[in-house]
C-alpha cells in the first residue's frame, strides 16, 4: 500500500513537471512571436520615404519655370572651383537652376560656385533694401564613390554643406554670408537644403546701393563627398520688415542692340531732314 501510494506521488510530480514544462515552452513561445512582431513593426517604421521638392509659396519667387537664367553664372576662377555649365533642368518634376559638374576637379576640397547677379533681378531702386537671401539647394549623385557606415559604396549625394558671399557698397572686400547645411544618404537625389543669407551689417552701410554695377552674391557648395550636380530654386530675396521684394528683370542693351538703335536714330534725323528740305523747296 505504501509502495502504491509512493508511485503515485512520483507520477503525480512528474505530470505537473510536464504541464509547468509545457507551460513555460508556451510563455517563450509567446514572447518569441511578440518579439518577431516588433521587429517587423520597428522595420515598417522606419521605411525611408524619398524626397520631394519645395514648392515657392511667395509670389515674388524665382523658380526658373520660364527657363531664364541669363543672371546666373557658372564660376571657376581657381584651382579647387568645380567646371561645369549651367541649364534649367528638371529635377523630381520642378524645373530649377542646374550646376552640371564636368567631373574635371577631384573631389578633396571641389568647390561648386555659382554667382547670382541681384543686379538683373531687382529694379536698382530695390537694391539697398535687400537684407536676407532665401533659396534651396539640392544635390543629385551622379557616381557611387560615397562609402556608407557599412563599407559600402552607394549612390547618393551624402552631404551638403556651403556658404557665400559678396561684395558691398561700402568697400570691395568679401562679405561672409552664413553657412548652411543638410545631407541624404538614402536617394540618389537629396531633399531641399534652406540656404539664408543675411546682410548683419547692413546699418553700417555693408550692403548694396542703386548705383552699384553689378550686385552679386555666390552661393557655393564644398565638401562634396560623391560625384554629383546641383539645383539651385525658390530665390526670394526680403527687405528688413521681412516683406519680399518684387522680382523685376533687367534686360541689358548688347552692342548690337546699341548699334541698331544709333541707326534707327540717325535714319530718323535723316528722314527729318529730308522732309524740312521738302517744306522750303515748296515755298
Amino acid at each position: 500500500m505504501l509502495y502504491r501510494n509512493f508511485i503515485a506521488g512520483v507520477l503525480a510530480v512528474a505530470m505537473a513537471s510536464a504541464l509547468a514544462g509545457c507551460s513555460d515552452k508556451k510563455a517563450d513561445s509567446d514572447t518569441a512571436s511578440q518579439g518577431n512582431n516588433e521587429d517587423i513593426t520597428e522595420e515598417v517604421t522606419e521605411e525611408k520615404i524619398p524626397p520631394v521638392p519645395t514648392e515657392a509659396t511667395d509670389v515674388n519667387t524665382v523658380t526658373f519655370d520660364d527657363g531664364v537664367f541669363s543672371f546666373a553664372e557658372a564660376v571657376s576662377d581657381d584651382e579647387q572651383s568645380a567646371t561645369g555649365t549651367l541649364s534649367v533642368g528638371e529635377l523630381m518634376g520642378n524645373k530649377m537652376l542646374k550646376f552640371t559638374d564636368d567631373g574635371k576637379i577631384a573631389l578633396d576640397g571641389k568647390v561648386q560656385k555659382i554667382k547670382i547677379s541681384a543686379s538683373k533681378l531687382l529694379a536698382p531702386e530695390n537694391l539697398p533694401k535687400v537684407r536676407r537671401i532665401e533659396f534651396d539647394l539640392y544635390a543629385q549623385a551622379t557616381d557611387d564613390k560615397f562609402v556608407n557606415e557599412d563599407g559600402e559604396n552607394v549612390f547618393v549625394p551624402g552631404w551638403i554643406g556651403g556658404g557665400g558671399g559678396t561684395v558691398t557698397a561700402k568697400n570691395d572686400k568679401w562679405y561672409d554670408f552664413a553657412e548652411f547645411s543638410g545631407g541624404e544618404y538614402d536617394f540618389e537625389v537629396s531633399g531641399a537644403v534652406h540656404g539664408e543669407f543675411k546682410f548683419l551689417l547692413a546699418d553700417s552701410g555693408l550692403c548694396w546701393s542703386e548705383d552699384m554695377e553689378d550686385a552679386n552674391f555666390l552661393i557655393m557648395r564644398w565638401g562634396i563627398s560623391n560625384e554629383s550636380n546641383i539645383y539651385i530654386d525658390n530665390i526670394v530675396f526680403y527687405d528688413e520688415d521681412n516683406n519680399s521684394i518684387p522680382i523685376e528683370y533687367q534686360e541689358e542693351k548688347s552692342d548690337e542692340n546699341e548699334e541698331d538703335t544709333a541707326a534707327e536714330e540717325e535714319t530718323s534725323d535723316e528722314q527729318i531732314s529730308e522732309e524740312v528740305g521738302e517744306g522750303f523747296d515748296e515755298d
